[in-house]
């Protein structure tokens, strides 16, 4: 009877043994994948703001509403207003010049050591930059891309996409969508390198439309994923402009109403965003209201703003 009692007590420890160890396990498991998801969270949400940044670069489109602008004074000017003040000085001192003369060699020596050290100073004179703040806006913006600049952003990139291609694969996003997506940034280089203004825009608005799925596998922020995809539905609206394809940009700014709409009824809105959040979609409607116009520059125009006051959700 002690044989069986003693048995029975070893089997209940290695029973417990291997519970306290599965639990452990799994525990472990979940925290490993929290920071998993949550790094790859922030992956995704860089990703999105490079993107959104080569959007806006299309059309010149800045945050800010002023740019420092740099202006280059160059060493030859210095020297002409050194020049000029030195004229000035010795013109009003012309009368104290005959004497200075006749008081002998001393003098003038002196005065050739000075002339020696005023081509010297001239000599340090540094290139100086001058700065001043330039307004910016749709109306003022220059038509021409800076492809020099959006070539640097995209190749910067490149660095990125090895790293969010395994973290990507780690929290299970479908492989497909993970080729597809590497496939259609290339696709974008390409177009950007080539300066095709309407493939790039259309390569954007592709590669956009896969990263609400990719957030999504990031079991993260519910209310993001649904600004994602409004977004979305905003770039392919965005992205067809120069095309003037109006009534598939109308459609396409419904559909980011009809998502927004549910997030106004989901009831999840904390208090003190409830009158951002509105604003938005008063925002949203006022896009809509510009597409009505067939008028690019309002519509470019509440764009930016709209996309502004979005982020800042």
């Amino acid at each position: 009877m002690k044989k069986y009692s003693r048995i029975a007590f070893i089997v209940l420890i290695v029973v417990i043994c291997v519970l306290v160890a599965v639990i452990y396990t799994n525990a472990s498991s979940k925290g490993n994948q929290k920071k998993e998801n949550e790094k790859t969270y922030s992956e995704i949400l860089y990703v999105e703001s490079k993107i959104v940044e080569l959007f806006n670069s299309m059309n010149n489109i800045e945050v800010r509403n002023y740019n420092i602008s740099v202006e280059e004074i160059s060493k030859k000017s210095q020297e002409n207003n050194n020049q000029e003040e030195a004229s000035s000085q010795s013109s009003s001192g012309g009368s104290n010049g005959s004497s200075g003369m006749a008081s002998g060699g001393g003098q003038e020596q002196q005065g050739g050591t000075g002339s020696q050290n005023s081509e010297s100073g001239s000599d340090n004179v540094q290139d100086a930059e001058k700065y001043q703040m330039e307004p910016t806006g749709i109306l003022i913006n220059d038509d021409e891309i800076n492809w020099k600049y959006i070539k640097n952003q995209i190749e910067n990139l490149y660095l990125t996409i090895p790293t969010f291609t395994i973290d990507l694969y780690t929290i299970d996003v479908n492989g497909d969508d993970i080729l597809s997506f590497n496939k259609e940034f290339d696709n974008l280089t390409k177009s950007i390198n080539d300066e095709n203004k309407l493939e790039s825009l259309k390569q954007l608005s592709l590669i956009y439309n896969y990263l609400p799925g990719f957030l999504q596998k990031t079991d993260q922020d519910e209310f993001k994923i649904k600004i994602l995809d409004v977004k979305s539905n905003i770039f392919k609206g965005y992205s067809k402009l120069d095309e003037n394809k109006w009534s598939e940009i109308s459609e396409d700014i419904n559909n980011a109403i009809n998502l927004y709409s549910q997030i106004l009824t989901s009831g999840n809105i904390d208090s003190d965003m409830q009158n951002s959040v509105s604003k938005v979609y008063v925002m949203i409607n006022e896009l809509q209201n510009a597409v009505e116009m067939k008028d690019t520059s309002i519509f470019l125009i509440k764009y930016k703003n709209l996309i502004e006051e979005i982020d800042n959700l």
